[in-house]
C-alpha cells in the first residue's frame, strides 16, 4: 500500500509536469505572438523626445528667449486611482488644494491620461518622485524663460503651455524657433517607471536661433525713461521705438504699460498689446516736415520764404485754424520752428492738390511696413477729400491722417537717410538694404536743418537738446476726438527726432498717450524722453561728438 501511494503521488506529479511543460511549448509554439503583443502592449510605450526652440538673441548675442527642461505630472485614473492620502501629500507640492485635485480627478476618472502639473522644475519633480505615489507619471518637456522680462516682451512674445508662439516674435516666426519632436520607443515597469530605451525611432529636429535687430542695452534704457514718463504725466500709456538710420534695423521697441512673459499670461493680459505697431494717433505737427519738403520741391519756397502768420489765427472754409499766439512774420524754417499752424496751413493751400499727400506716401507713412511683428497696423491716409482746402491745410499739421510710432518712425527714417526709403525690420541684416530713393537729398538736407531749430531756445523743444551733439526733430500735440468731436481735456504728446545731424546713426518716436496735468504738450513732455535716451544711445553707439565749431556755429543760429 505504501509503495503504491508513493508511485500514485510520484505519478501525479510527472503527470503535472508534463501538463506544464507542454502548456508552456503550446504557448511558446501557437500563441507566442498574441503573448507577446500582450506583452507589449502593458510594457513598451512610445515617447516623444521634445525638440528643443531655438534662441532668440539680441545683435550682440544676448540671449531674450532660452528654452529649459521641466517636467509634466500625470496620471492615468482608469488604471490608478490615487488614495485621499496620497492626493493630500501631493497637492501643496503641485500648488493645489487638496480639494481642488480630488475634484480634478473625479470629473475625470474615466480620463486614461489626465495632467496633474506641468513646467514643474526638476528639483520639484524630485521631491514628488520621492513621495513614491502609486499612479504618478513624469514626462519632459520645456518651457521658455525670457531673461529681459517686461522689457523686450512686447518684441520677443511669449509662447503657450504647448511651446508655440503666441506673441511677438514667438508667434511670427514660430515655424523657424519650434522645430520637430522626435520619437522613441521604451520599456516601462508596471507602475510607469521608465527602464530601457529599446528603439529611436525619429531623433528630434531642434529650432533654429534666431537673432533680431534689438539693442537690449538701448531696449532696457528707453523702457525705464518711458515707463518713468508714463508714471510722472498719469498717462494712459506710451510708446518708444529707435531705429538704426543707416539699416532701417529697429535697435529699440517699448511699451507701458507692459508684461512679464515669464509669469501667468492673465496676470499681465492688459499689458500685452504692442501699441507702437498695432495703435494709430493723428501725428500733428510732426508731420508738418514734409510739408515744408513739397514746398521745397515745387521749387517756389526756399528756408527762408517769407509767410504771413498775422493776426495768429485764419478762417478756411469756415474753420478757424489758430496758433497759440501770434507769430506775425515768418519765414518757412521759422514756420517749423515755433510750429504754426497757420503758416504751415497758407503753405499747403499754396501748393498743388496732391503735394503734401504725395510727398507723406513716398516717406512710406501710408504703407504697410511689414517689420515682422504680428498685429502690425495698417495707416489711415487717403486722397479722397484732397479737393477740400480744410482737408488739405489739415493735412498739413497732421490732423485727418493716423499712424502708427512705427510708421511716423519710419517716415523719419526716410528724412535722415537723404531722401532713401529702408524698410523697418525686427530681424538683424547682415548688410544694410538698397533701399528706393524717393526725394532730392539736398531737400532733405534742408528740412533737417530747418528741424533744427526746433530744439533751440526759441523753438518748441529746447528739451529735446543733446548736450555735445546736434539734433533734429519735431513736437507734435493732438487733441483726441471725444463724443463731441475734439476734446481739449485729452491729448496724445509726440516727438520725433533725428541724432546727429551731421551724420544721423538714429531716429526715435516718442508717443506718450494722454499725460495728465498742466503739462501735456510734445515739446514738455515726450521731447525730454528722447533728450535723455539719444544721450545714452550716442555713447553706447560709439559716436562721437560734435566739433566744437559746430555746435558754436548751431549756438549763434538758434
Amino acid at each position: 500500500m505504501m509503495r503504491w501511494r508513493h508511485y500514485a503521488v510520484v505519478s501525479l506529479f510527472l503527470a503535472g509536469c508534463l501538463a506544464l511543460t507542454g502548456r508552456i511549448l503550446y504557448l511558446t509554439l501557437m500563441e507566442k505572438d498574441f503573448l507577446q503583443d500582450q506583452g507589449d502592449a502593458r510594457t513598451i510605450r512610445e515617447e516623444i523626445i521634445p525638440a528643443y526652440r531655438g534662441v532668440i538673441y539680441d545683435r550682440f548675442g544676448e540671449p531674450l528667449a532660452v528654452s529649459t527642461p521641466v517636467v509634466a505630472v500625470w496620471t492615468d485614473p482608469t488604471r490608478t486611482p490615487l488614495r485621499k492620502a496620497d492626493i493630500e501629500r501631493l497637492a501643496p507640492l503641485i500648488e493645489r488644494s487638496a480639494d481642488n485635485l480630488a475634484a480634478l480627478l473625479e470629473a475625470r476618472r474615466d480620463k486614461s491620461f489626465v495632467y496633474l502639473r506641468r513646467r514643474v522644475s526638476w528639483s520639484k519633480a524630485e521631491r514628488i518622485r520621492a513621495l513614491e505615489i502609486d499612479g504618478l507619471h513624469f514626462h519632459g518637456e520645456y518651457r521658455r524663460y525670457y531673461p529681459a522680462a517686461e522689457t523686450a516682451a512686447h518684441v520677443v512674445g511669449v509662447t503657450n503651455m504647448d511651446d508655440v508662439g503666441l506673441e511677438g516674435v514667438e508667434l511670427a516666426y514660430d515655424r523657424t524657433l519650434r522645430g520637430r519632436h522626435g520619437r522613441k520607443v521604451v520599456q516601462k515597469d508596471r507602475l510607469g517607471n521608465h527602464i530601457r530605451d529599446l528603439e529611436y525611432v525619429a531623433a528630434p529636429q531642434f529650432g533654429q536661433d534666431l537673432p533680431l535687430s534689438l539693442d537690449l542695452r538701448l531696449q532696457y534704457f528707453a523702457y525705464r525713461q518711458l515707463k518713468d514718463a508714463v508714471l510722472r504725466y498719469s498717462a494712459a500709456s506710451g510708446s518708444l521705438v529707435i531705429l538704426d538710420a543707416r539699416s532701417g534695423e529697429i535697435l529699440a521697441l517699448v511699451n507701458s504699460p507692459s508684461y512679464n512673459p515669464n509669469e501667468s499670461l492673465q496676470a499681465g493680459f492688459a499689458g500685452m498689446r504692442n501699441r507702437a505697431v498695432t495703435d494709430t494717433y493723428e501725428p500733428g505737427s510732426t508731420i508738418k516736415p514734409f510739408a515744408a519738403l513739397a514746398a521745397l520741391e515745387t521749387g517756389e519756397y526756399q528756408p527762408d520764404t517769407v509767410v504771413e502768420t498775422s493776426p495768429g489765427y485764419w478762417a478756411v472754409r469756415g474753420k478757424l485754424i489758430e496758433d497759440p499766439n501770434n507769430y506775425g512774420t515768418l519765414t518757412l524754417a521759422g514756420v517749423i520752428h515755433k510750429s504754426s499752424q497757420v503758416g504751415i496751413s497758407k503753405v499747403a493751400l499754396a501748393l498743388p492738390e496732391r503735394a503734401v499727400y504725395d510727398a507723406l506716401v513716398r516717406s512710406g507713412a501710408g504703407e504697410f511696413i511689414g517689420s515682422g511683428l504680428p498685429g502690425e497696423t495698417s495707416a489711415i491716409l487717403d486722397d479722397s477729400g484732397l479737393r477740400s482746402q480744410i482737408v488739405r491745410a489739415t493735412l498739413a499739421y497732421g490732423y485727418g491722417l493716423s499712424l502708427s510710432p512705427l510708421q511716423l518712425a519710419q517716415a523719419y527714417l526716410t528724412l535722415a537717410n537723404d531722401g532713401v526709403r529702408l524698410p523697418p525690420t525686427v530681424v538683424r541684416r547682415s548688410r544694410p538694404p538698397a533701399g528706393e530713393r524717393v526725394f532730392d537729398p539736398s531737400l532733405t538736407r534742408q528740412v533737417l536743418a530747418m528741424m533744427e531749430g526746433v530744439t533751440g531756445p526759441r523753438g518748441t523743444a529746447p528739451g529735446a537738446r543733446v548736450p555735445g551733439y546736434r539734433v533734429a526733430g519735431k513736437t507734435g500735440t493732438t487733441r483726441i476726438v471725444g463724443n463731441e468731436g475734439y476734446t481739449d481735456e485729452r491729448h496724445v504728446a509726440l516727438f520725433a527726432g533725428i541724432a546727429p545731424l551731421a551724420d544721423p546713426r538714429i531716429v526715435m518716436v516718442v508717443v506718450v498717450n494722454q499725460p495728465q496735468g498742466k503739462l501735456f504738450g510734445g515739446g514738455a513732455v515726450a521731447a525730454p524722453v528722447f533728450s535723455r535716451v539719444a544721450q545714452r544711445a550716442m555713447r553706447l553707439l560709439g559716436v562721437s561728438p560734435d566739433p566744437p565749431l559746430l555746435l558754436v556755429g548751431r549756438s549763434s543760429q538758434t
